[in-house]
């Protein structure tokens, strides 16, 4: 069954956005009285089409039980930033903050605010897609001096070698928010990864091979989920 999500819920029904109906009539070829699951307010809801809204059938009872993850990411080129966007969500990313790092090759432009739309419509498709009860935030573009961040903070280091990430883990089981920071192409500076470091991010080491920007969130969020799942 088709998931969607919807932000606005009229008396018995929900109102879906003008993609979701595109999506419903033109791709998936349904009709009035064809159910679809429609997500509201972190709640998932059966619903049965009825022209232009879906009427809520019966309402299934979830919860969320995992711990938030959030994603330190540079700017990548839109090709490997949609696709870590989507892997990311599909393997539990709870939001997003795209950051500037001086060897990025992507440079922040006066269209910020069309890629975060875009970047948000990419991780809305994708929890749909996934089966997720929520959408990750994709917050504005930051800089690293402007970081201000609580929880569990891992950057990950090339020049690390003793400090594992299933270390770093198990040394730190209390924390309900875990964020990652991972580099550009050709890494963070060393300036960059201090600065990191006097705010509290604990610099991690993957492993003995180097990790391509887009492989590093999907590896990170994998280990997470596995070490982690309740």
């Amino acid at each position: 069954m088709q998931r969607y999500f919807s932000n606005k819920k009229i008396d018995n029904s929900f109102l879906l956005n003008d993609d979701d109906w595109y999506h419903i009539r033109t791709v998936m070829r349904m009709n009035n009285g064809d159910k679809v699951e429609v997500v509201h307010d972190s709640k998932l809801y059966i619903c049965e089409i009825d022209d232009s809204t879906v009427r809520i059938i019966k309402v299934i009872e979830s919860e969320i039980n995992k711990k938030y993850y959030c994603l330190l990411l540079p700017l990548l080129q839109e090709q490997k930033m949609s696709f870590v966007l989507q892997k990311a969500t599909e393997l539990g990313v709870d939001e997003i903050i795209p950051i500037l790092t001086t060897r990025s090759k992507v440079k922040i432009d006066e269209k910020e605010d069309k890629k975060i739309l875009r970047w948000t419509r990419i991780c809305k498709e994708a929890s749909e897609q996934s089966k997720r009860l929520t959408i990750p935030i994709v917050n504005h573009i930051s800089k690293i001096d402007d970081l201000s961040l609580d929880g569990l903070k891992i950057v990950c280091s090339t020049k690390e070698k003793d400090n594992t990430l299933k270390k770093v883990l198990k040394n730190n089981l209390k924390y309900d928010k875990i964020i990652m920071c991972v580099g550009p192409e050709g890494g963070l500076t060393n300036e960059e990864e201090d600065k990191l470091i006097e705010k509290g991010f604990i610099p991690t080491s993957l492993g003995n091979n180097i990790m391509r920007v887009e492989t590093a969130p999907i590896y990170l969020l994998s280990v997470l989920d596995y070490e982690l799942m309740e």
